[in-house]
Protein backbone atom coordinates (compact mmCIF):
# COMPACT_ATOMS: atom_id res chain seq x y z
CA UNK A 1 0.00 0.00 0.00
CA UNK A 2 2.79 2.42 0.72
CA UNK A 3 4.65 1.50 -2.34
CA UNK A 4 1.15 2.52 -4.26
CA UNK A 5 0.44 5.90 -2.62
CA UNK A 6 3.97 7.17 -3.08
CA UNK A 7 3.23 6.26 -6.70
CA UNK A 8 0.16 8.22 -6.75
CA UNK A 9 1.87 11.09 -4.77
CA UNK A 10 4.50 10.63 -7.73
CA UNK A 11 1.70 11.05 -10.71
CA UNK A 12 -0.18 13.93 -9.05
CA UNK A 13 3.01 15.84 -8.23
CA UNK A 14 4.67 15.58 -11.94
CA UNK A 15 3.07 18.12 -13.18
CA UNK A 16 4.27 20.76 -9.79
CA UNK A 17 7.79 20.33 -10.75
CA UNK A 18 8.29 21.67 -13.93
CA UNK A 19 6.83 25.30 -12.38
CA UNK A 20 10.16 25.40 -10.69
CA UNK A 21 11.97 25.42 -13.53
CA UNK A 22 10.08 28.30 -14.79
CA UNK A 23 9.74 30.27 -11.25
CA UNK A 24 13.83 29.95 -11.34
CA UNK A 25 14.12 30.87 -15.61
CA UNK A 26 11.58 33.74 -14.44
CA UNK A 27 14.01 35.02 -10.91
CA UNK A 28 16.74 35.09 -13.61
CA UNK A 29 15.14 36.97 -16.23
CA UNK A 30 14.06 39.81 -13.14
CA UNK A 31 10.21 38.82 -13.73
CA UNK A 32 7.55 37.74 -11.56
CA UNK A 33 6.68 34.34 -13.99
CA UNK A 34 3.64 31.81 -13.76
CA UNK A 35 2.42 30.66 -10.95
CA UNK A 36 3.66 26.86 -9.80
CA UNK A 37 0.67 25.82 -10.80
CA UNK A 38 0.63 26.61 -14.14
CA UNK A 39 0.99 22.84 -15.97
CA UNK A 40 -1.78 21.85 -14.11
CA UNK A 41 -3.94 24.66 -15.13
CA UNK A 42 -2.61 24.11 -19.29
CA UNK A 43 -3.40 19.89 -18.94
CA UNK A 44 -6.91 21.17 -17.75
CA UNK A 45 -7.54 23.31 -20.24
CA UNK A 46 -5.95 20.86 -23.20
CA UNK A 47 -8.70 17.99 -21.76
CA UNK A 48 -12.03 20.49 -22.09
CA UNK A 49 -10.78 21.04 -25.92
CA UNK A 50 -11.33 19.10 -28.65
CA UNK A 51 -8.60 17.62 -30.69
CA UNK A 52 -8.38 18.07 -34.63
CA UNK A 53 -7.35 15.52 -37.31
CA UNK A 54 -5.78 16.03 -40.45
CA UNK A 55 -7.03 14.72 -43.27
CA UNK A 56 -4.01 12.71 -44.14
CA UNK A 57 -3.16 11.35 -40.58
CA UNK A 58 -4.37 7.54 -39.45
CA UNK A 59 -5.20 5.86 -36.35
CA UNK A 60 -1.62 5.52 -35.76
CA UNK A 61 -1.26 9.45 -35.10
CA UNK A 62 -3.91 8.97 -32.81
CA UNK A 63 -2.26 6.27 -30.75
CA UNK A 64 0.63 8.19 -30.56
CA UNK A 65 -0.29 10.21 -27.52
CA UNK A 66 -1.97 7.46 -25.27
CA UNK A 67 0.72 5.23 -25.80
CA UNK A 68 3.62 7.73 -24.69
CA UNK A 69 1.53 8.59 -21.91
CA UNK A 70 1.19 5.15 -20.67
CA UNK A 71 4.61 4.46 -20.88
CA UNK A 72 5.78 7.36 -18.92
CA UNK A 73 3.21 6.64 -16.39
CA UNK A 74 4.74 2.68 -16.23
CA UNK A 75 7.86 3.53 -16.31
CA UNK A 76 7.36 5.30 -12.60
CA UNK A 77 5.99 1.61 -11.74
CA UNK A 78 9.57 0.77 -11.24
CA UNK A 79 11.20 3.50 -9.11
CA UNK A 80 11.52 3.46 -5.57
CA UNK A 81 9.81 6.55 -4.78
CA UNK A 82 10.76 7.92 -1.47
CA UNK A 83 12.25 5.39 0.01
CA UNK A 84 9.02 2.86 -0.79
CA UNK A 85 9.57 -0.33 -2.71
CA UNK A 86 8.98 0.02 -6.42
CA UNK A 87 5.18 -1.24 -7.26
CA UNK A 88 6.52 -3.68 -9.92
CA UNK A 89 10.07 -5.18 -9.25
CA UNK A 90 11.37 -8.20 -11.25
CA UNK A 91 15.25 -9.59 -12.55
CA UNK A 92 16.23 -7.46 -15.38
CA UNK A 93 12.98 -5.10 -15.33
CA UNK A 94 15.90 -2.41 -15.47
CA UNK A 95 15.82 -3.16 -19.67
CA UNK A 96 11.98 -3.27 -19.91
CA UNK A 97 11.76 -0.06 -17.85
CA UNK A 98 14.04 2.20 -20.93
CA UNK A 99 12.55 0.25 -23.32
CA UNK A 100 9.30 1.54 -22.07
CA UNK A 101 10.49 4.95 -22.86
CA UNK A 102 11.65 3.61 -26.25
CA UNK A 103 8.36 2.17 -27.01
CA UNK A 104 6.87 5.54 -26.13
CA UNK A 105 8.86 7.49 -28.15
CA UNK A 106 8.89 5.21 -31.47
CA UNK A 107 4.85 5.82 -31.25
CA UNK A 108 5.82 9.51 -31.40
CA UNK A 109 8.06 9.84 -34.08
CA UNK A 110 5.63 7.14 -36.13
CA UNK A 111 2.76 9.92 -35.06
CA UNK A 112 4.89 12.55 -36.60
CA UNK A 113 5.63 10.93 -39.61
CA UNK A 114 1.73 9.81 -40.13
CA UNK A 115 1.06 13.78 -40.59
CA UNK A 116 3.10 13.64 -43.82
CA UNK A 117 4.75 17.43 -42.58
CA UNK A 118 8.32 17.53 -43.55
CA UNK A 119 8.82 19.84 -40.29
CA UNK A 120 7.66 16.29 -38.03
CA UNK A 121 9.78 14.04 -39.93
CA UNK A 122 12.60 16.80 -39.49
CA UNK A 123 12.00 16.63 -35.72
CA UNK A 124 11.52 12.83 -35.04
CA UNK A 125 15.11 12.40 -37.00
CA UNK A 126 16.62 14.30 -34.85
CA UNK A 127 14.72 13.17 -31.83
CA UNK A 128 15.84 9.24 -33.09
CA UNK A 129 19.57 10.07 -33.41
CA UNK A 130 20.11 12.08 -30.21
CA UNK A 131 18.08 9.63 -27.87
CA UNK A 132 20.38 6.46 -29.67
CA UNK A 133 23.06 8.31 -28.65
CA UNK A 134 21.90 9.23 -25.17
CA UNK A 135 20.98 4.93 -24.98
CA UNK A 136 24.93 4.48 -24.78
CA UNK A 137 25.20 6.63 -21.74
CA UNK A 138 22.01 4.93 -20.38
CA UNK A 139 22.72 1.30 -20.77
CA UNK A 140 26.69 2.05 -19.67
CA UNK A 141 25.11 3.39 -16.42
CA UNK A 142 23.08 -0.01 -15.55
CA UNK A 143 26.32 -1.96 -16.61
CA UNK A 144 28.36 0.05 -13.52
CA UNK A 145 25.34 -0.46 -11.35
CA UNK A 146 25.36 -4.34 -12.12
CA UNK A 147 28.53 -4.36 -11.43
CA UNK A 148 28.83 -2.69 -7.96
CA UNK A 149 25.51 -3.83 -6.66
CA UNK A 150 25.30 -7.36 -8.68
CA UNK A 151 20.95 -7.06 -9.46
CA UNK A 152 19.45 -5.98 -12.73
CA UNK A 153 16.29 -4.78 -11.00
CA UNK A 154 15.63 -0.68 -10.85
CA UNK A 155 14.36 -1.18 -6.68
CA UNK A 156 17.37 -3.61 -6.25
CA UNK A 157 19.98 -0.20 -7.06
CA UNK A 158 18.26 1.66 -4.39
CA UNK A 159 15.99 -0.60 -2.16
CA UNK A 160 17.54 -3.95 -2.13
CA UNK A 161 20.38 -4.97 1.01
CA UNK A 162 23.40 -3.21 -1.02
CA UNK A 163 21.78 0.23 -2.42
CA UNK A 164 23.81 2.21 -4.65
CA UNK A 165 24.61 5.87 -3.06
CA UNK A 166 26.96 8.36 -3.41
CA UNK A 167 27.58 8.21 -0.24
CA UNK A 168 28.77 4.93 -0.21
CA UNK A 169 32.36 3.37 -1.26
CA UNK A 170 32.19 4.27 -4.65
CA UNK A 171 30.67 7.88 -3.84
CA UNK A 172 33.67 9.66 -6.00
CA UNK A 173 32.56 7.53 -9.16
CA UNK A 174 29.49 7.86 -8.70
CA UNK A 175 29.82 11.95 -8.69
CA UNK A 176 30.50 11.11 -12.71
CA UNK A 177 27.37 8.91 -13.48
CA UNK A 178 25.04 11.64 -11.23
CA UNK A 179 26.77 14.57 -14.00
CA UNK A 180 26.66 12.50 -17.24
CA UNK A 181 22.85 11.53 -15.81
CA UNK A 182 21.63 14.95 -15.39
CA UNK A 183 22.98 15.69 -19.31
CA UNK A 184 20.61 12.67 -20.02
CA UNK A 185 17.90 14.57 -18.29
CA UNK A 186 18.63 17.31 -20.40
CA UNK A 187 18.36 14.72 -23.50
CA UNK A 188 15.50 12.63 -22.82
CA UNK A 189 13.16 15.51 -22.03
CA UNK A 190 14.25 18.30 -24.81
CA UNK A 191 15.36 20.73 -22.38
CA UNK A 192 18.80 23.61 -23.51
CA UNK A 193 20.77 22.93 -24.27
CA UNK A 194 19.92 20.46 -26.34
CA UNK A 195 16.25 21.61 -27.44
CA UNK A 196 14.24 24.74 -25.82
CA UNK A 197 11.05 23.94 -24.69
CA UNK A 198 9.76 27.27 -25.13
CA UNK A 199 10.82 27.87 -28.61
CA UNK A 200 8.33 28.52 -31.77
CA UNK A 201 10.75 27.98 -34.45
CA UNK A 202 10.80 24.84 -36.27
CA UNK A 203 13.93 24.72 -38.08
CA UNK A 204 15.36 24.72 -34.55
CA UNK A 205 12.94 22.82 -33.06
CA UNK A 206 13.19 19.11 -32.25
CA UNK A 207 10.33 17.39 -29.75
CA UNK A 208 7.90 20.47 -30.14
CA UNK A 209 7.81 20.03 -33.90
CA UNK A 210 6.79 16.30 -33.75
CA UNK A 211 3.83 17.44 -31.64
CA UNK A 212 2.81 20.22 -33.67
CA UNK A 213 -0.14 19.03 -35.12
CA UNK A 214 -1.50 17.56 -31.44
CA UNK A 215 -4.03 19.35 -29.67
CA UNK A 216 -6.84 18.88 -27.05
CA UNK A 217 -6.52 15.91 -25.41
CA UNK A 218 -3.94 14.21 -27.31
CA UNK A 219 -1.44 17.62 -26.52
CA UNK A 220 -2.61 16.80 -22.66
CA UNK A 221 -1.58 13.33 -22.55
CA UNK A 222 1.93 14.22 -24.35
CA UNK A 223 2.29 16.70 -21.64
CA UNK A 224 1.85 14.74 -18.69
CA UNK A 225 3.67 11.81 -20.40
CA UNK A 226 6.47 14.40 -20.70
CA UNK A 227 5.63 15.29 -16.85
CA UNK A 228 6.13 11.76 -15.87
CA UNK A 229 9.24 10.89 -18.13
CA UNK A 230 11.07 13.96 -16.68
CA UNK A 231 10.23 12.89 -13.05
CA UNK A 232 11.62 9.91 -13.76
CA UNK A 233 14.87 10.66 -14.24
CA UNK A 234 14.68 13.37 -11.36
CA UNK A 235 14.12 10.47 -9.29
CA UNK A 236 16.76 8.59 -10.73
CA UNK A 237 19.29 11.02 -9.80
CA UNK A 238 17.61 11.76 -6.49
CA UNK A 239 18.12 7.93 -5.20
CA UNK A 240 21.39 8.18 -6.09
CA UNK A 241 22.09 11.26 -4.24
CA UNK A 242 19.62 10.79 -0.65
CA UNK A 243 21.89 10.61 2.33
CA UNK A 244 19.58 9.46 4.67
CA UNK A 245 17.03 6.73 5.53
CA UNK A 246 14.37 7.67 8.28
CA UNK A 247 12.22 5.79 10.38
CA UNK A 248 9.17 7.84 9.15
CA UNK A 249 7.80 7.42 5.89
CA UNK A 250 6.77 10.69 5.47
CA UNK A 251 10.28 12.62 6.71
CA UNK A 252 11.80 10.21 4.08
CA UNK A 253 9.31 11.50 1.50
CA UNK A 254 9.96 14.93 2.61
CA UNK A 255 13.70 14.87 2.25
CA UNK A 256 13.38 12.99 -1.37
CA UNK A 257 11.12 15.58 -3.11
CA UNK A 258 12.86 18.05 -1.31
CA UNK A 259 16.47 16.75 -3.10
CA UNK A 260 13.90 16.09 -6.65
CA UNK A 261 13.05 19.79 -6.05
CA UNK A 262 16.69 20.90 -6.20
CA UNK A 263 17.22 18.95 -9.28
CA UNK A 264 14.35 20.80 -11.28
CA UNK A 265 16.01 24.19 -9.85
CA UNK A 266 19.24 22.89 -11.26
CA UNK A 267 17.44 22.29 -14.48
CA UNK A 268 16.33 26.16 -14.35
CA UNK A 269 19.25 27.56 -13.61
CA UNK A 270 21.05 25.57 -16.04
CA UNK A 271 18.54 26.90 -19.07
CA UNK A 272 19.29 30.18 -17.50
CA UNK A 273 22.66 30.32 -17.89
CA UNK A 274 23.23 28.20 -20.82
CA UNK A 275 22.42 28.89 -24.60
CA UNK A 276 21.02 26.51 -26.93
CA UNK A 277 23.91 24.41 -28.63
CA UNK A 278 24.10 24.13 -32.27
CA UNK A 279 22.93 20.89 -33.94
CA UNK A 280 26.22 20.30 -34.83
CA UNK A 281 26.75 20.51 -31.12
CA UNK A 282 24.52 18.31 -29.95
CA UNK A 283 25.75 14.95 -30.39
CA UNK A 284 28.98 16.10 -29.14
CA UNK A 285 27.41 17.01 -25.70
CA UNK A 286 25.55 13.76 -25.60
CA UNK A 287 28.89 11.82 -26.24
CA UNK A 288 30.60 14.09 -23.54
CA UNK A 289 28.17 12.33 -20.94
CA UNK A 290 29.07 8.75 -22.28
CA UNK A 291 32.97 10.06 -22.02
CA UNK A 292 32.32 10.46 -18.05
CA UNK A 293 30.12 7.25 -17.76
CA UNK A 294 32.83 5.29 -19.73
CA UNK A 295 35.74 6.78 -17.17
CA UNK A 296 33.38 5.63 -14.37
CA UNK A 297 32.99 2.52 -15.94
CA UNK A 298 36.95 2.07 -15.79
CA UNK A 299 37.08 3.19 -12.16
CA UNK A 300 34.79 0.33 -11.08
CA UNK A 301 37.36 -2.10 -11.69
CA UNK A 302 38.95 -1.30 -9.10
CA UNK A 303 36.50 -0.28 -6.92
CA UNK A 304 34.98 -4.26 -7.55
CA UNK A 305 38.39 -5.51 -7.02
Amino acid sequence: MESIIAYGIALLAAPLFPGFILKVKAFFAGKKGPPLLIKYYTVLKLFRKGSVYSTSTSFVFRMGPTVSFVTAAMALLFVPIAGASPVLSFHGDVIVLFYLFGLGRFFTVIAALDTASPFEGMGAAREVYFATLAEATTFSILVIFFRLNGALSFGEFFAGTNPITVWGGAGALLLLVIVSLFMVLLTENSRVPVDDPATHLELTMIHEVMILDHSGPDLALIELGAFFKLLFYAAFITCIVQPLQFTSPWLHALLFFGIMGLIYVAVGITESITARLKMNLVPKFILTSFALVFFAAILTTRVVS
